[in-house]
């Protein structure tokens, strides 16, 4: 069922909900993977391995709290109709999150406080996103929800960098940083997390004037209820979806190895090609880049020929560049197989969700969403596990990253036999 207005309002609508993934892609680039994450590992912690290890830790522990809220709070939203007060909740908190980093200081004492609003911003980022997600099939257009998916997940992938750019000319690569922040107390690098707070609420603001939502539904409390009972009785009767159960575990066994490709990506740059760290974070940032052109560039062949045709073709891609990159020696190989295995991990992810929103029931959309999130949390750990057991057993970095292939493969196998959902939203 869409909720989309007629005419000249639909671009706006769909706009705007695409602008939300420009926003709120800031919180992840800007402080969980770039900026952040190395200010705490380098400054605020004790040692970089100390540091690192605490920093692994906090993930891990938001990504338990977002596997057991996730099903629940999509199956509440279902029974209680409206997504947007949610998903608004969901960004205050991440905005919220981001002003208290600013007073992280560089010392000791402040690591279990920047922890904690790390912890707090990323349940607000990932549980925000089984409502935002769950607004794709009821907003697009028939037949467009994949094109819909890849142009969100391309302006994601774009609006992060943007800001990481912003955020390295204005504060961090600078002798004169913005507004006269002082470096000594670390006021520039700090400064980045109330640009994530400020880019995320200018940016998301569009999608909650106009893009629309569900008729409000069952009251708080009944919705509370019943949303319960109803994740319950799916799980119980978890046979009665088992084309979803199938698709969530083979994505969430080719979602870890993803994962874990970019948060090794630039280990395996450093160690075994030996680039400096400014050559990994322009690969960094070359990687998104070329993510962001494949994920809007195969936008189109979700809605021709299939959200599972693309994930397979997306997996057989970085397959192929990835099991060439483990061969490959020298810097110029590195990067001319590199860049273009970046091309399908934006279409794996962006077919992934329209895959989810054209196999979820009508009625049950934001509680798949939350369970779509509980996949991409719920074995996490595996991937960086399996890949550290690999390195020490054969004293190999491309041994280790050899596993990422593995995992891809598994998941590429799962998705065979399912049966496609189709080509519209209806």
């Amino acid at each position: 069922m869409s909720t989309v207005e007629s005419g000249g309002e639909r671009p706006r609508a769909l706009f705007s909900w695409c602008l939300f993934d420009w926003a709120n892609s800031a919180f992840p680039t800007v402080i969980t993977t770039f900026v952040f994450a190395t200010y705490f590992t380098t400054a605020v912690a004790e040692s970089t391995i100390a540091g690192t290890a605490a920093w692994g830790h906090a993930q891990s522990f938001a990504a338990l709290i977002i596997a057991l809220l996730g099903p629940a709070l999509g199956a509440i939203a279902d029974r209680g109709g409206r997504r947007k007060p949610w998903l608004l909740a969901c960004t205050v908190l991440c905005v919220a999150a981001c002003i208290g980093l600013w007073f992280t200081q560089p010392e000791r004492g402040d690591v279990i406080w920047a922890l904690t609003f790390v912890v707090l911003g990323t349940v607000g980022f990932e549980i925000g996103m089984v409502f935002y997600n769950s607004l794709l099939p009821e907003i697009a257009p028939p037949g467009r929800v994949g094109r819909l998916s890849g142009w969100g997940w391309g302006m994601g992938y774009a609006g992060g960098l943007v800001c990481l750019t912003v955020a390295l000319l204005g504060f961090i690569q600078t002798d004169a940083p913005w507004f006269g922040l002082v470096a000594g107390t670390a006021e520039p690098v700090r400064a980045t997390t109330l640009l994530v707070a400020v880019w995320v609420s200018l940016f998301a603001l569009p999608l909650f004037l106009w893009t629309p939502d569900q008729p409000k539904g069952e009251p708080t409390m009944e919705a509370l209820r019943n949303g319960l009972v109803t994740l319950i009785n799916t799980l119980y009767n978890i046979r009665q979806h088992a084309q979803t159960a199938r698709f969530l575990l083979a994505r969430m066994i080719y979602i870890d190895g993803l994962n874990t490709l970019f948060a090794f990506g630039g280990i395996y740059a450093a160690g075994t090609f030996g680039m400096s760290l400014e050559e990994v974070i322009m690969f960094g940032i070359a990687i998104n880049v070329t993510a962001g052109i494949g994920a809007v560039s195969f936008a189109w062949l979700d809605d021709t020929m299939g959200p599972k045709r693309t994930i397979l073709i997306a997996l057989g891609g970085l397959i192929c560049f990835g099991g060439a990159l483990l061969l490959a020696s020298g810097k110029f190989w590195f990067w001319a197989l590199a860049l273009p295995l970046g091309l399908f991990v934006g279409p794996a992810q962006a077919a992934s969700r329209s895959f989810m929103a054209r196999l979820a029931p009508p009625d049950m959309r934001a509680e798949m969403f939350g369970l779509f999130a509980f996949s991409g949390k719920a074995t996490a750990f595996l991937g960086p596990l399996f890949l550290a057991w690999a390195t020490l057993a054969f004293d190999s970095q491309r041994a280790g990253m050899a596993t990422i292939i593995v995992f891809l493969a598994v998941g590429l196998i799962l998705m065979l036999p399912l049966r496609d959902p189709g080509r519209d939203s209806g």
